[in-house]
Formats: structure tokens, C-alpha cells, sequence
């Protein structure tokens, strides 16, 4: 399987194997023997994980409590967008630099077309943001967070649907980042 002995052959190649004491760290990481995955959450068809997407559903989970506990708007506020690597250099998963490898040399189209889904997420989550900031009133947060998490519900899904390999769902025309944020502004 292509990602069986990532922890042997990427320790030339990664940057953090190369430090004393991580090469043996990644030899430790729990290897799938059936799968030869890290925990079992590296897709072996793609080489990506879903954990990266719960980034993105604490953005959602902020968003959707905004209307109930308005007091979670700092919370909201302080969130910061991360690309795929920087999520999992700051996590705390055992096989984080497995992820990282298996990411790298994941087939490029994959790799983009979740980059773009996740930039495209990013742009709704700054304008969100800077919606809120210029919100009259917690009904106007309120507004703004239910049409954002409406419009990053699928993104998320279709993050999932290229990491586990199954992008086959087309919900229409796909939307630009532009029309996405333009619709969110309007309301």
C-alpha cells in the first residue's frame, strides 16, 4: 500500500524527522497493519484526513450558537483560518507528521481541490467576520452567522467527499469564492 512505510520513508525527506528523536517518534506512530495508516484516519485512496475538516466545523459550531449565546461572538472572532499543514503541525494527533507526508504526495488534483474548498471556506469565514464586525445588533450577528454556516455546510461536505475520495455529488453549479462571499454579504 502506498502509505505502508511512510514512517521509514519519509524520515529523510521530513523536515521534523531530520531532528534527533523524531525519526523514532514516527516509527512509533500506530500503524493500521491491514491499512498501513496512521489511526486509521489517513484515506488510503486520497492520503488525506477528515480531521483536518473539524477546523472548519468549530467555525460552524461557533456560528450556529451565535444566535442562541451571542456571547460566543470572541470566541467566533478569534478563530484563525490554518491550511491543511499548519492544522496538523498543531495538533496534537499521534501520526500528524504521517498526515503532513501522506498530504505531500497525495495526487495534486486531490490536494487542490481541497485546498480551493478550503480557501473558498476561509473567504466566507473572514467576511463573516468582518460582517459581524461592522453588525448593528446580536440579530444582525445572529443573521449573518445562520447564512454563513448555511453556506459552509456543504463546503464541508464536499471537503469530506474529496478527502474520502467520493467527490462524485454535484449540488448544481458550483459556486466561486467571489458569488459565495458576494451571497453572503447580501443576505
Amino acid at each position: 500500500m502506498k502509505y505502508q512505510n511512510y514512517a521509514k520513508t519519509r524520515q529523510v525527506n521530513d523536515s521534523a524527522a531530520r531532528r534527533p528523536g523524531d525519526a523514532a517518534r514516527l516509527a512509533e506512530v500506530n500503524i493500521n497493519p491491514s491499512t498501513g495508516l496512521a489511526s486509521d484516519y489517513i484515506n488510503p485512496r486520497t492520503g488525506l484526513a477528515t480531521d483536518y475538516l473539524n477546523h472548519f466545523n468549530e467555525a460552524i459550531m461557533l456560528l450556529e450558537t451565535l444566535p442562541i449565546s451571542p456571547d460566543c461572538l470572541d470566541d467566533f472572532l478569534t478563530w484563525r483560518p490554518k491550511s491543511y499543514r499548519e492544522h496538523f503541525e498543531a495538533s496534537r494527533v499521534k501520526g500528524r507528521c504521517l498526515a503532513i507526508a501522506a498530504y505531500d504526495d497525495a495526487d495534486p488534483s486531490v490536494r487542490n481541490s481541497l485546498d480551493n474548498l478550503a480557501n473558498t471556506m476561509t473567504a466566507v469565514l473572514k467576511a463573516t467576520r468582518t460582517a459581524m464586525n461592522a453588525a448593528a445588533s446580536p440579530q444582525s450577528v445572529a443573521a449573518v452567522a445562520d447564512r454563513a454556516a448555511a453556506l459552509l455546510r456543504p463546503l464541508v461536505a464536499r471537503a469530506g467527499a474529496v478527502i474520502n475520495g467520493d467527490d462524485t455529488f454535484v449540488a448544481g453549479e458550483p459556486m466561486t469564492r467571489q458569488a459565495m462571499v458576494d451571497r453572503l454579504m447580501k443576505g
